[in-house]
């Protein structure tokens, strides 16, 4: 395997780890974040239910894109490309969820402060997505 082979792969991983422990750690461990998911008082139990949904399957896809990338297969470059495509996921139905009517960024009660002119997640969401990109890129390098 390459250089560029590798640097893409730890890129994917960079992403899967994020994926993989972000939600969990914004939405349910950092006390300054988690108060506006979980431990919001004026989140309904339903609205509580699709949090944890959303933190587990960043978990599950993160797990899973990082055995796809690393499990020694038979097909290293299908699993390549499948790893990208599961690290991404997350981050692309995020995208999607704002086009539903009503979705906003953040709730009201909650000032956040943008990050190069953007919402936190989404900031975070492009240099993820904008890395997986590199990744493919620097794959067929």
């Amino acid at each position: 395997m390459d250089s560029w082979m590798n640097l893409a792969r730890v890129l994917v991983s960079l992403a899967a780890l994020f994926t993989l422990v972000g939600a969990v750690l914004a939405d349910l461990v950092i006390p300054a974040t988690a108060k506006q998911h979980i431990y919001n008082p004026n989140w309904p139990p339903h609205a509580k239910f699709h949090n944890g949904q959303t933190i587990f399957l960043g978990v599950f896809l993160g797990l899973m894109a990082l055995w796809l990338l690393w499990y020694p297969g038979s097909n290293l470059q299908m699993q390549f490309h499948l790893a990208v495509v599961v690290a991404a996921l997350y981050w692309l139905s995020m995208l999607g969820a704002m086009l539903l009517p009503g979705t906003k960024w953040s709730d009201p009660e909650f000032h956040q402060k943008p990050l190069f002119g953007m919402p936190p997640q989404l900031f975070i969401g492009c240099v993820l997505l904008a890395c997986l990109i590199l990744s493919e890129i620097l794959y067929h390098l």
